[in-house]
């Protein structure tokens, strides 16, 4: 048991070590998006917004890992029978990158994420319905983009998000319905 508690408080020792001499940045990060319902009937990109905070751990100077949680507008803009409508998906997203510096501040990245499903509403004409229960309560998907990072600490980047799991709450009619979102956003990093 001895050893055992011991080996163990050794690998958290090297571990904090580890991580304390790696370069962590954070801050808060905001966007545009352009957000689609990759098989829907009549779907069309709706722009939106997200806004949320990134925290960079940079291992060396070519990778880095960047976990973020952003507040995304998603969804997307139809037209049936002639009437205008509106999806209106709200997730919180918990995207993980892996980040490759190609030059200094250039980078390519690609990562999992996840999405809750915060609210839900459409839109037909002038009349707004809850329809949450139309989507599932999580979304899987798959980011790859590209950043540039300023010595300043401000950074631009662009995404698009793939979704990879039908959000649909009943799956037995029509086609998947997948989230597809390109984000454009800007933020700074301390």
């Amino acid at each position: 048991m001895k050893k055992i508690t011991l080996t163990l408080l050794g690998l958290v020792a090297f571990s904090t070590s580890a991580l304390a001499q790696q370069e962590v940045k954070f801050g808060p990060k905001a966007g545009v998006n352009f957000a689609n319902l990759n098989g829907a009937e009549n779907s069309e990109m709706k722009t939106s917004f997200h806004v949320g905070a990134v925290v960079e751990i940079k291992f060396n100077e070519k990778f880095s890992v960047q976990p973020e949680v952003l507040y995304s507008a998603q969804g997307a803009s139809f037209n049936a029978l002639g009437v205008d409508g509106e999806i209106k998906n709200d997730y919180i997203n918990v995207p993980i990158m892996a980040k490759y510096y190609i030059v200094e501040g250039f980078s390519v990245e690609l990562g999992p994420q996840i999405g809750f499903l915060m609210k839900s509403e459409t839109k037909v004409g002038n009349i707004t319905t809850d329809s949450k229960d139309f989507y599932k309560s999580t979304d899987f998907g798959l980011n790859f983009g590209l950043a540039y990072d300023l010595p300043i600490g401000l950074f631009v980047g662009a995404r698009y998000n793939l979704g990879l799991s039908d959000i649909r709450e009943d799956t037995n009619v029509g086609d998947a319905t997948k989230n597809g979102v390109i984000q454009v956003g800007v933020g700074y990093k301390f």
